[in-house]
């Protein structure tokens, strides 16, 4: 069904964290696609309103103003503003870009509260969670971290260990360690208000997975199934901090709101200051309806790592509200990678968007273009910057812009730029209008799906379908002997390329501006594509322009030392040792028991990547141990190798299997595991001390 049989829309994209800039994977996986599906909404003139702004609350703001050592008002604002301007230039046409920082944010959070406490919705507990003694505070999730229990791995999160993926829960972390202090915290008692998914699963099972089916993307989908079949716990929706929301209530003074129950309220209290600055009423694009069918469709758009909070918790929170429309679709993109490496902001191996419009001044479409192209809508995608060139100097130079340039070019050249038709029609001519007729829909159909890369080839398609009718006929070879029948070409020719300015607009705003301004006509809407007839007989064209630039090899080569740059210091930085840990005493140390052990047999753990299944005779026993290293060792190469292992640390169970022990690793500056073992063979059971 296509989505144009619904007439008012609110439309939004994931509110980026206000502690560093854009780049391009950002721009991929919820921007430019959300942008793309505005556009052509408001195309086809459609109520619509598209809210975003700046997510500046949470863990992460706090963490990066103590790393800076300022204040998490002037990291908000720092990077606030970059955020903002960067969007601005770039083209992302928001109808507000708000903040969760403003008074109107703050107070909508608390009413959302405070309607789910009066309903009896909380579960209030008391619970054991982390405490930095030293700073005399509670530590969120993401200000602890340690070994992960599941490929043992250092650095792992509270929440998550960004090596294996693993969701965790701050107690499931060895050896944690404030981030803080760099100490290790002790589990104090303190009272939070959780939300009871548990409560709502049934709800969310005949909601997501019966409603749903079909509806959602396969990625989104299938991620959804597999948190209900998991079965899905209380969360809580308050936090020990000192930066965020405050939580209303007299017996919560010093707690703050979950960062994730008062972000995608930010979507709402945007529309409620973006109604305010317009005069609008923001109910109708928020609230249920007396007549259902006047409800707005609500659509998010997310990258992948936010599917569980859009589509499970804050749904859980509309609903239990109660008065509040759920979303139609959530179409989240998986992730973009670079350059043959995941995009990481910690190692600066990224394109940074700021840094693009400074380097590329004017070639905002031409990255559009790229990473339309190239979107991870259901599997991970990547950009290279060889590709960036290939595609922007094949298809939109050699393509697009060589065919516009074309016509424009010679009807300048035999007519002054007038439009007529001289002789008659050929069938040919007629097939070609025919063809370019269908694009429109095509097109259509395809972003009614949420498929923008297929939405932009039906485009470039189109150009195509000129470029070729064009080469085909080689008006500049019979203009001598029948210039009535060049008039006849050029004028079919020029209104295709009055198509293409149609349907470029939601895809390349700037690049289609342009071609209005070439054609000497105003911004022609959605209805009009695929017409044979949007420029008159008679009609005088504009002055041509260059549509695009070819991108050169230095170009080129410049970002790419740029990124070898940044991996040369990561990798010198990694080098160095890390600091020592904090100092144990000799009595700590002998209550470990490490042994030589012999690896018996090996084999990978079903479903995983990183893990093995390994049986090791210790000398002591003979014992089974998880261990993640299957990224760098096959089951059958290290059959009979020796190593050593901690036999007297507390099982664990890991994927279904118990795991009785740890093998020692050393881990290299590129993340390269191996073995600390022996260099002659010891008898197993030997005391490593």
């Amino acid at each position: 069904m296509s989505i144009l049989t619904k007439n008012r829309f609110t439309i939004t994209s994931a509110l980026p964290y206000a502690n560093g800039p854009l780049h391009i994977g950002h721009l991929a996986g919820a921007y430019i696609p959300g942008d793309i599906f505005t556009r052509f909404l408001r195309l086809n003139n459609k109520d619509v309103v598209y809210v975003c702004g700046s997510d500046e609350h949470g863990a992460a703001i706090t963490i990066k103003a103590k790393k800076e050592g300022v204040t998490p008002k002037e990291i908000i604002d720092k990077y606030n503003t970059q955020i903002k301007e960067s969007f601005e230039k770039f083209g992302i046409d928001f109808d507000i870009y708000h903040r969760t920082s403003e008074k109107i944010h703050h107070e909508l959070s608390q009413e959302f509260f405070l309607n789910l406490y009066e309903k009896g919705e909380f579960i209030e507990k008391f619970s054991e969670q982390y405490y930095d003694e030293e700073f005399h505070q509670f530590l969120a999730d993401r200000y602890i971290v340690g070994t992960c229990p599941h490929c043992h791995s250092e650095g792992a999160y509270g929440d998550q260990c960004e090596k294996c993926g693993t969701s965790l829960n701050p107690t499931d972390l060895i050896n944690p360690k404030s981030t803080l202090s760099g100490k290790t915290p002790v589990l104090k008692e303190t009272k939070h208000w959780y939300l009871p998914l548990d409560k709502y699963q049934p709800w969310l099972e005949e909601w997501l997975i019966e409603g749903k089916k079909g509806v959602l993307k396969s990625n989104v989908f299938g991620q959804c199934q597999s948190w209900l079949k998991s079965g899905l716990q209380p969360r809580s929706m308050t936090r020990d901090l000192d930066w965020g929301v405050d939580v209303p209530l007299d017996e919560a003074k010093g707690k703050k709101l979950y960062v994730w129950l008062d972000a995608p309220i930010g979507y709402i209290s945007a529309t409620k200051q973006w109604a305010i600055d317009h005069g609008r009423n923001w109910e109708t694009y928020w609230k249920k309806q007396e007549n259902e069918a006047e409800n707005s469709t609500l659509i998010h758009f997310i990258g992948k790592d936010n599917i569980v909070f859009h589509c499970i918790i804050f749904p859980a929170i509309l609903h239990a509200h109660g008065a509040y429309i759920l979303p139609e679709n959530v179409p989240a993109n998986e992730f973009l990678n670079l350059e043959g490496d995941k995009l990481s902001t910690s190692r600066n191996h990224a394109v940074w968007l700021h840094e693009y419009l400074e380097e590329f001044p004017g070639k905002q479409d031409e990255l559009r273009y790229v990473l339309t192209s190239i979107l991870p809508e259901t599997s991970d995608s990547e950009f290279t910057w060889k590709d960036f060139q290939s595609r922007v100097n094949n298809e939109l130079v050699a393509i697009l812009g060589n065919f516009v340039n074309r016509v424009m070019v010679l009807s300048h050249k035999y007519f002054d730029g007038n439009l007529a038709l001289g002789s008659t029609m050929t069938t040919r001519d007629e097939d070609t209008l025919k063809d370019l007729a269908g694009y429109p829909q095509d097109i259509t159909d395809s972003i009614s799906q949420y498929r923008f890369r297929e939405a932009l080839a039906h485009f470039m398609n189109a150009a195509r379908l000129g470029n070729k009718y064009l080469a085909d006929e080689e008006p500049w070879k019979i203009y001598k002997e029948d210039p009535e029948r060049v008039k006849t070409i050029l004028y079919v020719a020029s209104q295709i390329v009055a198509n293409l300015a149609v349907l470029a607009q939601p895809f390349l705003p700037k690049t289609a501006a342009r071609l209005f301004s070439m054609l000497n006509i105003e911004r022609v809407g959605w209805d009009k594509a695929g017409e044979a007839n949007i420029l008159p007989e008679g009609h005088v064209l504009g002055e041509t322009q260059l549509l695009f630039e070819k991108i050169t090899d230095e170009q080129v080569d410049f970002q790419l030392q740029k990124l070898a740059t940044a991996k040369a210091k990561n990798a010198q930085d990694a080098a160095k040792a890390e600091p020592a840990k904090p100092n144990i005493s000799y009595d700590d140390f002998l209550k470990m028991d490490i042994r030589v052990g012999t690896i018996l047999e090996a084999e990978k753990v079903a479903k995983t990547k990183k893990l093995l299944k390994l049986k090791i005779d210790t000398g002591i026993d003979q014992r089974t141990v998880v261990s993640g290293i299957a990224e760098f060792f096959a089951p059958e190469e290290i059959v009979g190798k020796q190593v050593s292992i901690l036999v007297n640390l507390e099982p664990r169970e890991i994927k279904g299997i118990t795991s009785q022990g740890m093998i020692l690793m050393a881990e290299d500056a590129d993340g390269r595991l191996d073995f600390v073992n022996p260099t002659t063979a010891i008898k197993p059971g030997s005391t490593v001390r």
